[in-house]
């Protein structure tokens, strides 16, 4: 049997995501803001195609387009940011996270998806990389807010472009949505189960990927109870929030990374 081949454009795609994510993250500070915008516009377009191209005549997918997705939609919460707060400075950050993202991608391109998954799967996807992109906008505003209180503690000049409090605001802004989103995805889970991937009817099974999955919801409903209830901000938030994302990375990217790399398995 032939299978089908990938998109001709997925490659192509992929190059220029890099070249452009590549080129704003170097040259961001040798030209003016105008331009990279543009690159990093040009970046995001060439990586939505080359996402595209995965889902394209054989559906592909695992541990390294999960993450690439996942950049994908920081990148977009990023350029949504930058139209209302012009001044935000995290360009040498979304151009690295980017092209590696796409690099990345292009060397592990996941596995084929089973030929009988569930109509439901792609939804199921959807809330669980939408999890990932909140979180992962999360974590880069935590950091670049930790990066922040460490300079003003120094006595140095703040370079983020935003104030402390606003960065504070949309972390847990983020982490809301994300918390909301990774719920959504247990519910999916729970009632829907193996019978997504095709693989039998629907049941609850405590494998790694459902375990480290509720480790990282409970972390991050701990979180957002004690910054509701008892006031955490600063460090402990952000040392809470660093565990819940690792948690939350090591369930699905994680479980595909042993199967795919370390294991060489496709199931």
């Amino acid at each position: 049997m032939i299978l089908a081949s990938p998109p001709f454009w997925i490659h192509p795609a992929a190059a220029v995501a890099v070249l452009a994510y590549g080129s704003a993250a170097v040259m961001g500070a040798r030209i003016n803001e105008v331009n990279t915008r543009r690159l990093l516009g040009l970046a995001w377009v060439a990586h939505a195609l080359a996402l595209l191209g995965l889902l394209a005549g054989p559906v592909r997918f695992g541990f390294a387009p999960a993450l690439s997705v996942t950049a994908w939609l920081v990148v977009t919460a990023y350029l949504v940011e930058r139209q209302i707060f012009p001044q935000l400075k995290t360009r040498w950050a979304m151009g690295s996270l980017g092209a590696c993202a796409v690099v990345l991608a292009a060397f592990f391109p996941g596995t084929l998806l089973h030929e009988r998954a569930s109509a439901w799967l792609p939804l199921h996807w959807a809330l669980g990389l939408s999890a990932y992109g909140m979180f992962g906008a999360a974590v880069v505003h935590a950091w670049m807010m930790t990066r922040s209180e460490r300079k003003i503690r120094m006595g140095q000049d703040v370079d983020n472009g935003l104030p402390l409090l606003t960065l504070e605001k949309f972390t847990f802004r983020f982490v809301t949505a994300g918390f909301m989103l990774l719920t959504a995805t247990l519910v999916a889970g729970v009632f829907f189960g193996e019978s997504l991937y095709g693989q039998g009817r629907g049941q609850w099974r405590w494998d790694h990927k459902t375990i480290f999955a509720v480790l990282s919801w409970l972390t991050f409903a701990v979180l957002l109870i004690g910054r509701s209830q008892w006031g955490w901000r600063g460090r402990r938030a952000v040392r809470v929030l660093y565990i819940g994302s690792g948690l939350l990375l090591l369930s699905y990217a994680g479980s595909r990374f042993v199967l795919e790399v370390l294991l060489g398995r496709a199931g």
